[in-house]
């Protein structure tokens, strides 16, 4: 009776080492799709915030690039030569200068 003790056992222990190593494999596939679908996710969150960050920073660019063409105009308002003609006349009193007044250099 006892060597029939001692074969069921061993049995058991085979059935047991298969069930195991069986579990450990399914545990170790199921961590590895944990881990992909993670990093799936990890990598689309990354990359809605990138673009979100792209949609700010070309807003920003556009509002720049209107404000340097408004800074543009208006520099080239300031620099109009009538009305540089007219700020001389009426804040500063200037005219042109009479023939008399004119001296040529050689």
């Amino acid at each position: 009776m006892p060597i029939v003790k001692v074969a069921r056992s061993r049995t058991h222990l085979d059935t047991r080492e298969g069930t195991g190593l069986k579990v450990s494999s399914f545990t170790l596939a199921v961590c590895v799709l944990v881990a992909a679908a993670l990093l799936y996710v990890w990598s689309h969150l990354k990359n809605t915030q990138l673009k979100y960050q792209m949609a700010e920073e070309i807003s920003i660019r556009d509002s720049l690039q209107e404000e340097s063409r408004k800074l543009k105009v208006e520099i080239a308002t300031l620099k109009s030569p009538k009305r540089i003609e007219a700020i001389a006349r009426e804040k500063l009193n200037m005219s042109y200068p009479e023939r008399e007044q004119v001296i040529l250099i050689k």
